[in-house]
């Protein structure tokens, strides 16, 4: 587990765009089943996460269709959270940072880490804005 003082600005880099924090297992379920579309963004301390996912979810936000909810998760962290959001995106293996998009409480939409690292922010929100508009 990572320390806060680690963390929480790492946290705070994401929910600053308006992107929720899901604390608990129910949280996760909550935001997840609900009626609508829910992004739920596995957060992490590495460079891609910095550089390449958390930009990428922001710019994807000021898409003109966005999710009904936008939510994260941060492993390392938020470890019972994390492991109840893996859970709703099997059979991806777990993998963070990871971007996933459910709506009505199925998975439709998956980018892995290895579909992030090495990739500009700006193609992976093009890819997530894609999915906002075919699916929200």
């Amino acid at each position: 587990m990572y320390p806060p003082e680690i963390v929480m600005p790492m946290k705070q880099d994401i929910t600053s765009a308006g992107v929720e924090e899901l604390l608990t297992p129910e949280d996760v379920d909550n935001a997840i089943k609900a009626e609508g579309t829910a992004l739920v963004f596995i957060n992490s301390v590495c460079g891609c996460a910095a550089g390449n996912a958390r930009p990428a979810v922001k710019m994807a936000l000021q898409n003109e269709k966005t999710p009904t909810r936008s939510t994260t998760v941060f492993a390392g962290f938020d470890k019972d959270a994390v492991a109840q959001a893996r859970q709703h995106m099997a059979p991806y293996p777990p993998s963070s940072p990871s971007i996933a998009l459910f709506k009505d409480g199925n998975l439709v939409h998956f980018i892995e880490r290895h579909h992030i690292e090495g990739r500009p922010a700006e193609m992976i929100a093009e890819n997530l804005k894609g999915a906002f508009d075919e699916f929200c």
